[in-house]
Formats: C-alpha cells, sequence, structure tokens
C-alpha cells in the first residue's frame, strides 16, 4: 500500500516496530514517495506521555512501551531534514493506529488490555465524502495538530 502513495503517507502509531523490522527499506521508501512529491507524516508515541504510560500499564507491558516508543523514534530519525517527511511524536490516548496511503487506509483498532498486534486491523478506501475513511483522516490531523515535530539528529 505504501509503496504506491503519490501523494500523502501518514502514520499514526505509539510504537508500531514492526514496520522497520519486517521492511528494513522503510525509511529508503519514505524518501523514495517524498522525493516524487508524496507528503509523510509520521506520529510516535512520546514515551514520557502519561497516556503512553497508562497503555504499557493496561497491555501488561509496564515500562515496555516507553523503551519501544524511544526504539520507533530511533528507527524515524533519520528521516529529519527529509524534504516532504515530518516526524512528530504524540501524547493523546490512541484508540487506533493509523497506516495511510493516499485513499486507503489501514485501521488497527485498539481493544482495552490488548496488545495491539493483536486487536483487529480494517483496511479502508475512500469511497466519498463524510465516510469511515474521513473520520479516521480527520482523527488523525487532530492528533497531528497537538503533536510536537522532532528536532535534530
Amino acid at each position: 500500500m505504501l509503496t504506491q502513495a503519490r501523494e500523502r503517507i501518514d502514520v499514526l502509531v505509539y510504537v508500531a516496530v514492526f514496520l522497520h523490522e519486517a521492511y528494513p527499506r522503510l525509511n529508503d521508501l519514505l524518501r523514495e514517495r517524498a522525493g516524487q512529491g508524496c507528503a509523510v507524516r509520521i506520529a510516535v508515541g512520546d514515551a514520557d506521555s502519561p497516556n503512553v504510560q497508562q497503555r504499557g500499564q493496561e497491555e501488561k507491558f509496564g515500562h515496555g512501551i516507553e523503551s519501544r516508543c524511544r526504539l520507533a523514534l530511533l528507527h524515524y530519525r533519520s528521516l529529519i531534514g527529509t524534504p516532504g517527511v515530518e516526524l512528530r511524536t504524540h501524547g493523546t490516548t490512541l484508540y487506533n493506529s493509523l497506516y495511510r496511503a493516499d485513499d486507503q487506509v489501514m485501521v488497527n483498532a485498539h481493544a482495552w488490555g490488548v496488545n495491539a498486534y493483536g486487536a483487529p486491523v480494517w483496511h479502508l478506501r475512500r469511497h466519498g465524502e463524510g465516510g469511515m475513511f474521513d473520520t479516521y483522516a480527520q482523527s488523525f490531523d487532530a492528533v497531528w495538530a497537538t503533536a510536537t515535530q522532532v528536532k535534530g539528529v
């Protein structure tokens, strides 16, 4: 899905280190997409956020989720300064993780006490205005507006 994106890639997660583990060339792909004019926005969890820490307790990860947030940020840091790529951290209560490529989005719906990898994933496509796709796109934008830009390498 990300390889086909032409206009926009949005990622909203606390951690999602599986992306870099499963796709070691992920950062190269994001640079390529951005170089072709695709806007790339990535928001990872702020390890110091009370909401992230609470999530760790609920999922029985404890401080593990905080370490994993830091690891996720480390994976993306090399993208800082890449034209067309923005990296931010957020401290919101994350009800779902979002992986958007143009008019498609994968929604990982979180369930209390369940690790994200054990929760359902929905593949939504935009069909007109005001549908489920737009609800999740607006949710991403709302979190993005509160997120903090990551600076420096």
